[in-house]
């Protein structure tokens, strides 16, 4: 004759397989909610003013580690800029040694910290007396724009350490934009659905092995 915990171990098995599709089931309505939440399919932060008397304005090092993920999946980065002014812009990215090398000897900004609410940019001046190379004609960058109005770069994230440039095209001090950031996150469509998957699978699961607990209760 079985033990009364050996009866109940299938319906106690049940019970959790039931809890971790439940939170599947969770995970993979939120990934997809978030997915239709994006506009005109990108996550946008806010339009924001930057500004430095130097030549260019650099971000600090962007350590991108896919860890083994779908570089497909990572989705792509989007930096939008305006020139304050009017005037031509240039924004770019790439590896970050390729970055500190054109700006070398030339002054700059590099972006240190950055606050949304309320929004407080905090910048680190480098100081430098070369005229920088035309932006636009280098060969370093894995994704750049420049040109008058609002300007768009989109970047496909890839592994590595990434600085973003932003510059009068011209390469002329006194740099004043706008500018916002966003990324597209496509690898969450696949993700929720994936979640919503399992969780599927595990109910059908849970579902067995309460009907077996119910048999051997019997």
């Amino acid at each position: 004759m079985q033990s009364t915990r050996t009866r109940r171990l299938p319906a106690v098995i049940a019970v959790l397989t039931g809890i971790l599709a439940a939170l599947l089931l969770a995970a993979g309505t939120g990934a997809l909610y978030a997915e239709h939440q994006k506009d005109d399919g990108w996550f946008t932060t806010a339009d924001e003013r930057f500004s430095t008397d130097t030549r260019a304005l650099a971000t600090e090092s962007l350590d991108m580690d896919l860890d083994g993920f779908d570089a497909g999946l990572a989705g792509k980065a989007r930096l939008q800029v305006t020139s304050a002014t009017g005037g031509p812009v240039f924004a770019g990215i790439a590896p970050t040694k390729d970055v500190e090398r054109y700006l070398a000897g030339t002054d700059h900004a590099t972006l240190t910290h950055l606050d949304t609410s309320p929004f407080r940019a905090t910048t680190e001046a480098v100081s430098g007396d070369r005229a920088p190379a035309d932006p636009a004609a280098q060969d370093i960058w894995s994704a750049s724009t420049s040109g008058t109005g609002t300007r768009s770069l989109e970047w496909d994230i890839e592994d590595g350490d990434w600085s973003a440039v932003v510059m009068n095209a011209d390469g002329s001090p006194g740099v004043d934009v706008r500018a916002s950031a966003g990324a597209d996150a496509s690898f969450l469509q696949p993700l929720g659905l994936g979640l919503l998957g399992g969780a599927g699978l595990l109910t059908l699961v849970a579902v067995g092995l309460a009907a077996m607990a119910v048999r051997t209760d019997r």
